[in-house]
């Protein structure tokens, strides 16, 4: 179907088919003019699409182009008589060819018996093939086109979008009469599968249009959605053109606009993308993204990537297209699955009503009459939880109405009231805060949201646009007030039902990262634009204060969590400082964990929610001890100390034994550990005295733990290169390293713990996968001098597509006096071990490390000495172990 009053004139500068047929008089053979044809159509398309030709045209053209090439071909063969057609079907049918899209053939038989056709068929088909046409062919009877069209649905829709390219037309016209509406597929059924195969569609792209790498054809979005508006309404109104939708009032010319210019930009990447990969690739790999932004003249700004202004402009069309599909088919719904069915209808008030379970407006000027009700629309459905939605009309009278929302609304008090009422329910409020980014009033009502909508960021951590994350926070929190939510965020769970006012967690929620592409710290920004929202809204001096610091802090509890010594109390006690007092520690845990989660899926697992969790309980214990009161360290030591003794007592252990390794130990690690893990320690070692082998502990969650990760002690001789050598050996096992505690004893014994996952982000549960943990473990570390090389994996295909710069921080730590080592590099296969092998050359002694994969890259901590014990002071030392790890880890493999 065309789009938006555009019409397709032949043009004959891309392909003169009457000098083609006079070259082909003067040929041999008929095959090297039609290669030498093809690669010329080609050639001069390519050369159009860079020189930024009309996409309408190109697509089209290459249709027209291929029409007259296959009625040439079509002329060289003996047909015996008009008792066959040759059709375009599919896309191809609706005129619309990219370079390397399938040729869609029909090659329509009068009757069943093709024994007349089979020797021109057999060769007409070959001859295809030789000249390098990629087809896709069926040869059908009338009958057969009958019987297959009623029993699959996907074959009446290639068929009812077909056109003749050869033969007789009365063949096509014989075919159209027995697909009709009044003999197979009415309407009502037609439409009803083709939502079923689109919602079945959707799903296998997680029902979302914001994917970091989307299919542009079959994302929610994409091409497909635009084609099954075409096909619906083909099927109802029998109308080759979408402007007769307009005509037939289920359609306005700004929708169709939006149509138009959607597909135009989506044919645009697609036509780029066939031609830079030379083939059908209707994905937008990373591998495609950032050579499309330059070819589309896009440029790196301070701001933003050429790569990220490209996909932004991307995500914009994709949401606005995916919105009017919903719009459109649920108006195709009403009008046709439900046509003439009486529902009942109950009135909220003077403007709204409720209609077979859908809200709509009582008067078609209900918002030029009142444009509160714009805001007021989303308060009553966020009250009455029985609305399953809006009526597309009132959809349709929302988006021709928004463009109300200006200055002078958004400074309205009744309509600021409205909003904080939206905020105060008690209902769903993340849903109605998304359907109001559905429908284009949020990003109006919030100018400042509306500038992150589409907005990405190109890497493997942020999965998802700043608007679409920002919704799925709000998701997350409300999902913590459900029952299932004590399930898998207990903590959270909680805590959620116990905040004063969770009206300002929605707003801390909305404008977390509301700050990003506008330059400089978006959390400094977002504050600002919190606190000028606040004080609009009405809030108190205190409630304004406390959002803005949740979101200029939103970070902070992530970080101190994954990049700082939580077992040290000097880390809880600068913590609590910046926290101040518990309920703002509620507030920043929930809105951290819901931030967690909708970033990534893949982020959030029990070994992140234990260090938030244990993080949470540790501040909470200092603010109520009193700032002015922290923790000594040498009191922290004497009762982790007298725990560890009374558990170890209670089981019988020797305790002169135990007062004898202790000794070997510095008060480090008694910091580091909790009493129970001291205990299981130290009876481990105690039993194991006297053997050559290492000592390898594992301890997993028990199965009702939802939190925590799998953890393993070693216990060997203290030699060069055990970090390494044990990072590998993970690598071997498929595992990966979340946290490492490394410690030393006087007699140079480790006493190593590491908190793993597996490739699934899972803690290790099962009894065989341990064991075969422990033995290959232990096999591995009994002879240093068999520590093996660093494994050698294939870097992932999408890592390949990111350059992140490996950066160093150093600074100290004079409170545990050792030197901390922030480092930020590109994940590869054996980042560890070369680390490790990094310190074991610059003679470093690794204390401790904070282990974090954020998708393409890695910002890991570590806790370093000297061989001595001693902090790396010497500014040439540290600029030499910076270099040296600069240089080894930006190469990438």
């Amino acid at each position: 179907m065309l789009l938006h009053h555009y019409r397709f004139v032949p043009d004959e500068t891309l392909f003169d088919v009457e000098a083609f047929r006079a070259e082909l008089t003067g040929s041999r053979s008929p095959i090297a003019p039609f290669k030498a044809a093809l690669r010329e159509i080609q050639a001069r398309l390519d050369e159009r699409f860079r020189a930024g030709a009309d996409i309408r045209d190109l697509v089209h053209g290459r249709a027209w182009c291929l029409d007259q090439l296959l009625a040439v071909a079509w002329a060289q063969h003996d047909w015996p008589d008009e008792g066959i057609a040759l059709l375009a079907v599919g896309g191809y049918g609706r005129g619309e060819l990219h370079p390397h899209s399938d040729v869609d053939l029909l090659l329509l038989l009068k009757d069943d018996d093709d024994t007349p056709y089979r020797e021109p068929l057999t060769a007409f088909i070959t001859f295809l093939w030789d000249i390098g046409l990629e087809i896709g062919h069926s040869v059908r009877s009338l009958n057969d086109c009958e019987r297959e069209a009623k029993a699959d649905v996907t074959v009446i829709t290639n068929l009812i979008e077909s056109r003749t390219l050869a033969g007789s037309a009365r063949l096509r016209q014989a075919m159209n009469a027995r697909i009709a509406t009044d003999h197979l597929w009415p309407a009502d059924r037609f439409f009803e599968a083709k939502w079923q195969e689109q919602i079945a569609r959707h799903y296998r792209f997680n029902n979302s249009e914001y994917h970091l790498e989307p299919n542009i054809k079959s994302s929610p979005g994409g091409l497909r959605d635009i084609q099954m508006i075409g096909w619906v309404a083909k099927r109802h109104f029998g109308t080759q053109h979408y402007e007769d939708i307009v005509a037939n009032g289920f359609m306005n010319d700004a929708e169709l606009r939006i149509l138009s210019q959607g597909q135009a930009f989506l044919w645009q990447v697609r036509y780029a993308l066939h031609m830079l990969t030379g083939r059908a690739e209707d994905r937008l790999l990373f591998d495609h993204q950032a050579t499309i932004a330059e070819l589309f003249g896009y440029h790196d700004t301070p701001e933003r990537l050429a790569v990220e202004q490209f996909m932004k402009r991307y995500y914009r069309h994709v949401t606005a297209l995916a919105g009017l599909n919903d719009m459109l088919l649920q108006h195709f719904d009403e009008a046709i699955l439900h046509a003439g069915e009486a529902l009942a209808t109950v009135p909220l008030n003077p403007r709204f009503e409720i209609k077979g379970g859908y809200i709509q407006a009582r008067s078609r000027g209900v918002f030029r009459e009142s444009p509160s009700a714009l805001l007021e629309l989303f308060l009553l459905m966020a009250e009455h939880p029985e609305i399953e939605g809006v009526r597309a009309a009132t959809i349709r009278l929302i988006r021709d109405h928004r463009h109300q929302i200006d200055d002078l609304y958004r400074s309205d008090p009744r309509h600021q009231q409205l909003f904080m009422a939206l905020l105060r329910s008690s209902g769903n409020v993340a849903r109605q805060l998304q359907r109001m980014n559905r429908y284009g009033v949020l990003g109006k009502y919030l100018p400042e949201f509306g500038q992150a909508v589409g907005l990405m960021q190109h890497d493997l951590f942020h999965i998802y646009t700043v608007d679409a994350h920002t919704l799925r926070l709000l998701k997350c929190l409300h999902g913590f007030r459900k029952p299932e939510g004590r399930e898998e965020f207990p903590v959270a769970a909680a805590l959620i039902h116990q905040l004063p006012k969770l009206e300002l967690l929605w707003i801390a929620g909305l404008f977390h990262d509301i700050g990003k592409g506008r330059g400089g710290d978006h959390s400094l920004i977002g504050a600002r634009d919190v606190e000028a929202f606040a004080e609009r809204h009405g809030l108190s001096r205190r409630d304004t204060r406390l959002v803005s610091w949740l979101v200029e802090h939103h970070l902070l509890m992530s970080m101190v969590a994954q990049k700082r010594d939580i077992s040290d109390p000097d880390v809880i006690a600068d913590f609590a400082r910046v926290v101040r007092d518990e309920t703002q520690l509620d507030y920043l845990y929930v809105l951290t964990v819901a931030d967690i989660n909708a970033t990534n899926p893949t982020l959030w697992n029990g070994w992140r929610a234990s260090l938030l969790r244990q993080l949470h309980s540790a501040t909470k214990r200092a603010l109520r001890r009193g700032l002015e009161n922290p923790l000594e360290r040498d009191d922290w030591v004497r009762e982790t100390r007298s725990e560890a003794h009374s558990l170890l007592a209670v089981i019988g252990v020797d305790m002169d034994r135990v007062d004898r390794l202790w000794e070997s130990l510095g008060e480090d690690y008694f910091l580091q550990y909790a009493p129970s893990e001291i205990a299981w320690q130290t009876q481990g070692i105690l039993a194991h005295q006297g053997s050559e082998l290492p000592l390898v502990l594992i301890s997993a969650p028990t199965e009702d733990m939802a939190e925590g990760g799998t953890k393993v002690f070693i216990h060997t001789r203290s030699v060069d290169d055990l970090f390494a050598a044990t990072s590998a050996a993970m690598e071997q096992l498929g595992l990966s390293i979340h946290d490492a505690r490394i410690a030393t004893s006087s007699n140079d014994w480790t006493l190593n713990t590491f908190i793993v996952l597996d490739d699934r982000g899972q803690a290790i549960r099962d009894p065989q996968r341990i064991e075969e943990i422990h033995r290959h473990l232990v096999e591995e570390l009994d002879d240093p001098d068999d520590y093996p090389q660093i494994v050698s994996r294939h870097t992932p295909r999408q890592l390949k597509h990111f350059r992140v710069p490996t950066e160093v921080a150093i600074e100290q730590d004079p409170a545990n006096e050792r030197t901390l080592l922030e480092l930020t590099a590109p994940d590869r296969p054996g980042l560890l071990a070369r680390v490790g092998r990094i310190f074991m050359e610059q003679d470093i002694a690794l204390s401790a490390a904070k282990i974090a994969t954020l998708g393409e890259r890695v910002e890991d901590v570590f806790f370093i000495t000297d061989k001595r014990g001693a902090p790396l002071t010497d500014p040439d030392r540290q600029q030499r172990l910076r270099e040296r790890l600069v240089e080894v880890l930006s190469v990438t493999g």
